[in-house]
């Protein structure tokens, strides 16, 4: 398609972008109100590759008419409150803080002491906001207390990613859904979370001989519509996945082959199992369920996890335990494989490009190598490179910034322990930079209002590693600005001449970061904006020509029976060549149930959820919904029964060791007894979460902590 056809199709049919409303990269055709002030239509774009036409409603509602509070003018504080200003005064208070807290000398050259200051980023900017904002942090202020709320979520997949293979992504893509025999979906709710990817993954599991198994302690929504539904214990998923390869390997069901050619430390691991039985009893399920999932591991059989893995104390080690379930049985390969679910709509561009736990292109953080080709293309000096990639935010937080920069992310509700949370944000000096008036923006020195969705242009990365374009359809509201704009303005002051080649052109930017992420295992060099018009690119693709599939396979043959996996060559970027085994432990859970505490709380997905809630909540919203088994809601409240109708409509206390909730009680079967579920997405959700994060990649534990439920004291 040409750019003289694309622009008569953005003026007949709307403007063409990509949903960012989660990690599965729809397109959209926006179409402008009359007067150009916010969006009239929002529909599926049945050009783009991804999707083909097909959208949730969540994802258009959301584009088109998104609740919340919008930010249109600067803000101070002053005298206690926030009050509009103007951009020159905002800039000014915001770089005077940085500055000051940081010691930069007149010509901002060095700094006294860059960790002084911690910025936090986000899956919601673009690719291009996201490179720079990284390039401002490491590079021109030279912080180690640098992430993104990405780490809030996908950091244990991440972690097991670069474990096994040497590079973050998984291996599988969108086009080898339809080809999988089996499809065994781990502590994730697509049903929900991810409309259209789950309409992909059923589809294809409907055909004759196909099978889709779901592995989690809650009846979901994703649950009912499986073939088999397994219900471990909470926190029990990493002794289900090593009793699964204990099975396997005692039986002599793995793929010797495969394992001898292509991978290392498979005897470690085997020495590390422990019996079959032991497993799957620390897992709260039967033998018989571990051989049944045994048995789908034989057959080519599509892995898919989201955050019920991740977020845990035990995130890193039970991606790491299902990617070596992957590797025992040559489960590698087209149809198959270990596929973790993204979330946030451009989480895998802020891996791939924002310096948060590895350089643009999944360069290796503490490489020299790495670290001078990240100096030299960014004119500063090697020396003004952090050397850590940081703590994460929960760590961040604890180590209590002098000044903290957020952009487009809520820590005020979206950290465990968010009471902490929220202390930390009162003492420092805050600047917020976001399109709603979220909880942080109540604890701001400086607030700048940025850009939403419709409203910006760049890039953005779906969870299946392709680049797609987002186009702008109307202006911001106000005097709002662009998250790239507003970060290069920063930059430019923090650190002049910073994006002397770039400015604040994302076309420029995106260029830079492209070239950067040349001969790495992430190589998108052969995308270009222009190519972009065609269609969304798959990376890596290291010219003009290049799009990738299968990551690591070279030479596919694949069988045309469902149940043979496809022959190749597999080529890992790690030192060996050869993949990884895992032999992480599991972590104890940081907050085991107890006589004053007797519930497990965990927190999940519902589908008007988004993130912390600001595009699909009112100001100031109803308590939340706790979901309880009736006989747990009957015994904790000293009833003699509950009914199971989740329409009960009675106010409860939630309480754990950091906080009390008001609540409004929903008895549901689908909850395990001895367990309270809570939307994750509610801003008081977190008051009651524990702070302990996983040891390998810094992910909060939001899945597991004590609770107990009360009676309200009004």
């Amino acid at each position: 398609m040409t750019r003289r056809t694309a622009s008569r199709l953005d003026a007949r049919d709307g403007v063409r972008t990509t949903c960012m409303r989660c990690a599965v990269g729809c397109g959209l055709r926006q179409r402008p109100t009359a007067d150009g002030n916010g969006l009239a239509t929002v529909r599926g774009d049945p050009s783009h590759v991804v999707s083909r036409g097909q959208a949730c409603a969540r994802g258009v509602d959301e584009t088109a008419d998104p609740r919340g509070d919008r930010l249109t003018r600067p803000l101070v504080r002053r005298g206690g409150d926030l009050v509009e200003t103007t951009w020159d005064v905002a800039l000014d208070r915001a770089i005077s803080g940085f500055e000051s807290a940081v010691g930069l000398d007149e010509d901002a050259s060095t700094g006294a002491d860059p960790d002084a200051l911690a910025v936090i980023g986000s899956g919601q900017q673009t690719n291009e906001a996201a490179y720079a904002l990284g390039k401002v942090a490491r590079g021109g202020v030279g912080t180690e207390r640098y992430d993104a709320n990405t780490t809030l979520c996908m950091a244990s997949a991440v972690r097991a990613y670069l474990d096994a293979f040497g590079s973050d992504a998984p291996p599988p893509t969108y086009d080898d859904i339809p080809e999988a025999a089996v499809h065994l979906i781990w502590g994730a709710n697509p049903a929900v979370a991810h409309p259209v990817l789950f309409r992909w993954i059923a589809d294809a599991a409907a055909e004759a001989g196909r099978e889709l198994i779901v592995v989690d302690p809650v009846e979901t929504a994703t649950a009912r519509r499986a073939d088999r539904h397994v219900r471990p214990a909470f926190g029990g998923d990493h002794a289900l996945a090593r009793a699964i390869l204990a099975r396997l390997v005692e039986d002599d069901r793995v793929d010797r082959e495969f394992i001898d050619a292509y991978t290392t430390g498979f005897e470690a691991v085997r020495e590390s199992l422990s019996d079959p039985e032991s497993a799957a009893e620390a897992a709260g399920v039967d033998l018989e369920t571990v051989d049944r999932l045994a048995a789908a591991f034989e057959r080519r059989t599509l892995v898919y996890w989201g955050m019920g893995v991740n977020q845990s104390v035990r995130g890193t080690a039970t991606a790491g335990a299902l990617i070596d379930c992957c590797l025992a049985t040559g489960n590698l390969g087209p149809g198959c494989g270990p596929f973790s679910i993204t979330g946030q709509a451009n989480s895998m561009g802020a891996r791939l490009c924002a310096s948060t736990g590895t350089w643009p292109g999944h360069r290796e953080f503490t490489d020299p190598t790495h670290r001078r080709a990240v100096a030299s293309a960014w004119d500063v000096p090697v020396s003004r490179l952090p050397d850590s990639s940081g703590p994460g935010p929960v760590g961040i937080l604890s180590r209590r910034p002098t000044a903290l920069w957020t952009v487009a992310t809520n820590p005020a509700a979206g950290l465990p322990a968010a009471g902490d949370a929220r202390e930390v944000l009162s003492e420092t000096f805050l600047v917020v930079q976001d399109a709603f008036r979220t909880e942080t923006v109540e604890f701001a020195d400086v607030v700048l209002p940025a850009a939403t969705w419709g409203e910006t242009v760049g890039t953005t990365t779906n969870m299946e590693r392709r680049i797609s374009r987002i186009r702008a359809a109307t202006d911001p509201p106000g005097d709002a600005r662009t998250d790239l704009e507003i970060i290069v303005a920063i930059g430019e002051r923090l650190a002049p001449g910073l994006f002397d080649g770039t400015g604040a052109d994302p076309e420029a930017v995106f260029e830079e970061l492209t070239a950067l992420t040349a001969g790495t295992p992430a190589d998108c060099s052969g995308i270009t904006y222009p190519r972009l018009e065609e269609g969304a690119v798959r990376w890596p693709a290291a010219d003009p020509a290049a799009e990738a599939g299968y990551r690591y396979l070279v030479d596919a043959e694949p069988e045309s029976d469902d149940d043979t996996r496809a022959t190749g060559r597999f080529v890992f970027p790690t030192p060996s060549g050869q993949a990884r085994f895992s032999t992480h432990a599991a972590a104890p859970l940081p907050e085991p149930v107890d006589d004053a505490y007797d519930l497990l709380l965990t927190t999940a997905r519902e589908p008007d959820g988004y993130n912390t809630g600001i595009r699909s909540r009112d100001d100031d919203p109803d308590p939340p919904l706790a979901r309880i088994n009736p006989r747990t809601a009957a015994e904790s409240l000293a009833v003699e029964e509950v009914a199971s109708n989740r329409s009960d409509g009675s106010p409860i206390d939630i309480v754990s060791r950091r906080g009390r909730v008001r609540a409004i009680l929903e008895p549901d079967p689908a909850v395990p007894e001895g367990a309270v579920w809570l939307p994750i997405h509610h801003p008081a959700a977190n008051d009651l979460t524990v702070d302990a994060t996983d040891p390998f990649s810094d992910e909060p534990n939001y899945k597991q902590c004590a609770v107990r439920i009360e009676r309200p004291t009004y």
